[in-house]
């Protein structure tokens, strides 16, 4: 059974004559005619009821006709989708985040590009930068949000702005995270929780690490439970649970900032969906 004997058939259907059907379809009665009596043949079953002015459905024929439809329907919507998939107005784009990013950058720009190109459904992996390069680098992933620095022979990117690094603690056990101006080096006796990669920068002030991570989310629970004060990105602030009892306070001294991008390999050529995202971040000129 082919496409165009259903489209045939339906035609036919719907005129309730072979003449009508085969004037619709821009072609000859005999062929028209034929074409029919193949698909019966092929189905085993009489489609029409056949008399000199008209053809009617039978049982059988309107079972078809109710499939039939379904399907040039479904058609339709195959040959929509892969239209609005090459403009980037559907399928999926997948994302890969860092931790504190998926919290922040993350749902504010898809939320936007949401609104664009409402068709469009994601697939978000988080995980530290490492890992993100990682999934760019095997092709499971379009986009990644990471810290810098990166490896500029290997990846495009769109620096993202500076971001402030805070400390994040519990002021009954650590009462100096109730002051408003915060230095590394007051933190040299705390017991620090600290993200891996910004660690030779903390070591400098302070030697007292009780927790270094690749993720933030374990920090943010430590200091939750008083374990210690976590050194984290200011982004990170949006993943505290409410009720929790935390002081937050920018860190002053040293001028302590950190720096994220938006990347994507040069390996692969990016989709129109992951195209219109990557458009949201880039400056206007």
């Amino acid at each position: 059974m082919e496409l165009r004997q259903l489209k045939y058939f339906l035609a036919v259907a719907e005129e309730g004559q072979i003449t009508r059907a085969a004037e619709k379809l821009n072609m000859t009665q005999p062929p028209l005619s034929q074409q029919i009596i193949l698909l019966e043949e092929e189905l085993g079953v009489q489609l029409f009821n056949r008399s000199k002015k008209r053809v009617q459905l039978t049982e059988a024929g309107r079972a078809l006709q109710n499939r039939a439809e379904q399907i040039m329907e479904l058609l339709k919507s195959a040959v929509r989708d892969v239209a609005d998939t090459a403009e980037g107005l559907g399928g999926r784009l997948s994302i890969g985040s860092i931790t504190s990013s998926g919290r922040s950058v993350v749902p504010e720009y898809t939320r936007r590009y949401h609104q664009l190109y409402p068709r469009v459904t994601f697939d978000l992996r988080q995980g530290d930068s490492r890992h993100i390069f990682e999934l760019l680098d095997a092709g499971l992933i379009e986009v990644g949000f990471v810290r810098m620095p990166i490896d500029e022979t290997r990846y495009n990117y769109i620096v993202l702005p500076p971001e402030r690094m805070v400390v994040i603690a519990d002021p009954d056990k650590f009462p100096i995270v109730e002051t408003g101006v915060m230095q590394l080096v007051l933190l040299e006796t705390m017991p620090l929780l600290v993200l891996r990669r910004y660690l030779p920068t903390i070591a400098e002030y302070c030697r007292n690490i009780l927790c270094i991570s690749d993720d933030v989310t374990p920090l943010i629970i430590w200091a939750r439970f008083g374990l210690g004060v976590a050194v984290v990105p200011e982004s990170a602030v949006k993943m505290l649970l409410r009720g929790a009892e935390l002081r937050v306070r920018p860190i002053d001294t040293p001028a302590f900032t950190m720096t994220g991008a938006l990347i994507w390999t040069k390996k692969y050529t990016l989709s129109s969906a992951a195209n219109h995202f990557v458009e949201l971040f880039r400056p206007v000129l």
